[in-house]
């Protein structure tokens, strides 16, 4: 019997063999625990994470908050490396909560999906 987390594992297989990351379009990957929220832009013809942000270090606020804080950062440190243009990885999360969260306050920071 398969877990919830072999499914979006599968589902996740399934969804990056349409999604490559370049380098005028890197890949915005997502990735939300129960407990934290992690957002990464991704090279993928080189392999290398050009920028990164999480809610690791932030203490206070609820999870709906900190995800608002995670997408900010992430359009911000984009901003300054100069990246305007991402392909979004939902990581075979389903897109609501703060999956959507992170894209759309990403978006409003300037990000172009």
């Amino acid at each position: 019997m398969q877990t919830k987390t072999d499914k979006r594992i599968r589902l996740k297989k399934k969804i990056r063999t349409k999604i490559r990351g370049s380098a005028e379009r890197p890949r915005l990957s997502v990735f939300r625990s129960n407990k934290f929220i992690y957002a990464q832009v991704i090279d993928d013809t080189v392999g290398k994470t050009l920028v990164s942000a999480s809610d690791v270090k932030v203490a206070k606020g609820t999870k709906i908050e900190r995800a608002k804080e995670v997408g900010k950062a992430i359009a911000l440190e984009c901003g300054k490396a100069k990246i305007k243009k991402v392909v979004f990885d939902r990581n075979g999360f389903k897109y609501t909560g703060r999956i959507k969260l992170v894209a759309d306050v990403a978006r409003e920071g300037g990000l172009e999906f």
